[in-house]
């Protein structure tokens, strides 16, 4: 039997405060794994993995990035040719939260998309000593034309909604991701499971 051809390989950066949870959804999305002493990323940590979005399958580069202040000089020239950004908060920690406006001045100025997607994940819902509120991160990513979920990457909850509504938002913006070949092939299929999301907004609320 053949494989359905990737349509597209899309690098995605995962960016944000040291401790918000960044490599932890990585390796929740990744590999299904939670390690509670997960240690810092130093530098840049990179996985690959493949995903069927609507039908269509999708293959991601993913960029974990140091959220610590001395790694700030290794990142630059890794937000070049990214569709989609994903960037995360701990929803116990205000500072993380508060961080957010300088992570988006970093994406504007060195990412060389104008039309990148962003998504806003508020993690650790799991944890009871929460400091943002779903409405403040709500509130926050409408203001800045972001997608937003929260979720918990010990418990699983909203880590692959996360990453799949990302990509099908990438797919659905026009001449973010497609080849010359992908086009003229005509391989994209955005149907039903795109139209569905449109009008919903659960846990996570996807903007158009």
């Amino acid at each position: 039997m053949e494989e359905d051809p990737i349509l597209a390989t899309l690098k995605i950066l995962i960016i944000g405060e040291s401790g918000a949870g960044k490599s932890s959804l990585l390796l929740r999305f990744v590999d299904n794994t939670f390690d509670p002493d997960q240690s810092a990323t130093i530098g840049v940590d990179f996985k690959v993995k493949t995903i069927n979005v609507d039908g269509n399958k999708v293959k991601l580069a993913i960029w974990d990035t140091a959220g610590q202040e001395r790694f700030r000089t290794l990142t630059p020239s890794y937000y070049r040719g990214a569709q989609g950004v994903i960037l995360v908060y701990d929803v116990c920690s205000r500072a993380s939260f508060t961080k957010l406006d300088m992570w988006l001045n970093e994406l504007q100025t060195y990412a060389n998309r104008t039309n990148i997607v962003k998504m806003l994940v508020g993690n650790k819902i799991d944890m009871e000593n929460r400091a943002v509120s779903r409405q403040e991160g709500l509130a926050f990513a409408r203001r800045h034309q972001m997608l937003h979920i929260e979720s918990s990457a010990k418990t699983k909850e909203g880590v692959q909604l996360a990453f799949e509504e990302l990509v099908q938002k990438i797919i659905q913006t026009p001449g973010l991701w497609e080849s010359d070949e992908a086009r003229r092939d005509g391989q994209l299929r955005v149907g039903d499971g795109a139209d569905a999301h449109q009008g919903a907004c659960g846990g996570y609320c996807a903007l158009t």
